[in-house]
């Protein structure tokens, strides 16, 4: 497996047993100099400048790097995550985000956006919820370029997200071409999850060598269970080097839930 410092820490799914600001810190006692994070208030686009205050300080005092924040989702972990695809007020809690969060991440030097589309929502064609995804798609995109960022688009996976659209390699670097054609900034860059896509019995051999490329970021766990590499059937030294020789040098996000013993024990298949 390659050094640690290839990867990132997702802190909305690791070390979720400590309060939100001690997970940065939690980090880099594990060994660790880089963190990534789902909006931290789910119900709370626009949070009061102390909480934004507090969260970059504790990030600044562990002396870890973030290294890419989502845009408003909604409520994560679940299957209702995602926003930017619903009419009302979900499309309107994410356009209201884009800007906070994106000077947010820039205050720390993180230039990475994750925007996640919304599930279908009866009343509503799935045409028109595609017209307003690439609408707001458009607008995360100008907004990740004013501060120098990627906007990352990610497919989920069927069996646990059966409303979500982008549950497929290709649809999700479908959405990636229609943005960047749209904005002509180029920067739309496809989320390589390679749980979500393994759920989808996608042939991650095939994904890696076609879209490697458009990938602006890889996450991984294992499968079944979404656990840390080794507790599955996964087999992530052959995954990494097919990234590297399909020219993927970029940063691998641990996404994975930790298991009973807790965030810091989830470590061991790293040999650190």
């Amino acid at each position: 497996m390659v050094s640690s410092d290839r990867f990132t820490v997702n802190a909305s799914i690791l070390f979720t047993e400590l309060p939100l600001l001690e997970r940065p810190a939690a980090a880099a006692a594990a060994g660790f100099d880089k963190i990534e994070l789902w909006w931290p208030w789910v119900d709370a686009p626009v949070p009061e400048r102390s909480a934004l205050d507090a969260l970059r300080s504790a990030i600044e005092d562990a002396g870890v790097q973030l290294t890419g924040l989502n845009f408003y989702a909604g409520q994560l972990p679940g299957p209702d995550r995602g926003a930017l695809s619903i009419p009302g007020q979900e499309s309107e809690r994410f356009r209201a985000n884009l800007k906070v969060a994106a000077d947010f991440a820039r205050s720390l030097g993180c230039k990475a956006f994750n925007a996640l589309y919304g599930n279908r929502v009866e009343g509503v064609t799935e045409q028109e919820q595609d017209a307003l995804a690439l609408e707001n798609l458009q607008l995360a995109a100008r907004e990740a370029d004013r501060v120098g960022g990627v906007l990352l688009i990610e497919a989920l996976n069927a069996p646990e997200s059966p409303k979500c659209p982008l549950v497929s390699a290709p649809k999700a670097i479908e959405v990636v071409d229609k943005v960047n054609e749209a904005t002509g900034l180029g920067n739309a860059r496809f989320l390589m999850d390679l749980y979500h896509l393994s759920m989808n019995g996608e042939d991650l051999a095939g994904v890696i060598e076609r879209y490697a490329a458009k990938t602006g970021h890889v996450q991984i766990a294992d499968n079944p269970g979404r656990g840390a590499p080794g507790t599955g059937s996964l087999d992530f030294d052959d995954l990494i080097g097919r990234l590297d020789k399909a020219g993927y040098d970029g940063l691998i996000g641990l996404e994975y839930k930790p298991g009973d013993n807790g965030s810091a024990a989830s470590f061991g298949w790293l040999g650190k």
